[in-house]
């Protein structure tokens, strides 16, 4: 009965261990399910630069608020602009965010979330310059982020293949403006501001231009991604809860206007 009884308990131990590693490696699996591999371009100030070595911003929060939602958390990644894109494509990560206009052009190679912030291009100039309007940007040197929206709206306006362009991948528009290497800078609205504000010794000024048109934001997916849908179901919950407006407070100062992300 001893020998019957011992072994008894030692296959209740080694059920039991079993069962414990099973368990374990389910819940390791969810965890690693449960992290959401995030890109971003962190040379945007307010929406994603880095402070100390840390990645923060606009667009940080939104994700971080958003997956929290959804119960997942955020692995988020600085990359250079054109890799972003390339990686999303290649589904080598789940999501990108980066101030990323939605366009018909992008919605051919990658799905997107519903639009979370409405920005448009303005042009930074010196204070004595004698541009006025997006028209005087004619025959002048215009600093773009490759690749971005500011670049596809100056082309419309000097051409696509204008030896004016100026096109710099590292975020080094502002720096060919300080140089006077270029005579503009055409870019985010809000990066524009933030940077104008930010430098008061560089003299510059912001230029606002109706023949730049709104350009929605939205979090970017390799197409056919599944996250679309959680994604804005996350987004709609930290709009619905104040959440959104509060971090958009914390970053611009003022408080949203949330009719445009329904337009």
């Amino acid at each position: 009965m001893k020998i019957k009884f011992r072994g008894l308990i030692l296959l209740m131990v080694l059920s039991i261990g079993i069962f414990l590693t099973a368990c374990s490696s389910k819940k390791g699996s969810a965890d690693g399910e449960k992290t959401l591999q995030v890109l971003t371009y962190a040379n945007w100030n307010p929406f994603e630069y880095k402070d100390k070595g840390e990645l923060v911003g606009f667009d940080i929060d939104i994700i971080t608020a958003i997956a929290k939602k959804e119960g997942y958390s955020v692995k988020v990644k600085d990359s250079a602009w054109d890799a972003m894109f390339t990686s999303i494509q290649k589904k080598e990560s789940d999501l990108g965010i980066s101030g990323i206009t939605i366009n018909d052009e992008r919605k051919q190679t990658y799905d997107f979330s519903n639009a979370y912030f409405v920005s448009r291009q303005s042009i930074v100039v010196p204070e004595d310059s004698t541009i006025k309007a997006a028209k005087d940007l004619i025959g002048k040197n215009v600093a773009v982020q490759n690749g971005s929206t500011g670049q596809s709206a100056v082309e419309a306006i000097l051409g696509e293949n204008s030896s004016n362009i100026k096109k710099v991948s590292n975020g080094t528009t502002y720096l060919l403006l300080d140089s006077k290497q270029a005579d503009a800078v055409v870019g985010d609205d809000t990066s524009n501001q933030k940077y104008v504000e930010s430098n008061p010794k560089s003299n510059l000024k912001i230029i606002q231009s109706d023949d730049f048109e709104k350009e929605p934001f939205g979090i970017i997916f390799p197409k056919d991604s599944n996250k679309v849908s959680m994604i804005n179901d996350g987004l709609k919950k930290i709009i619905d809860d104040g959440s959104y407006a509060k971090i958009y407070k914390k970053w611009f100062g003022i408080e949203p206007d949330l009719s445009l992300l329904n337009d």
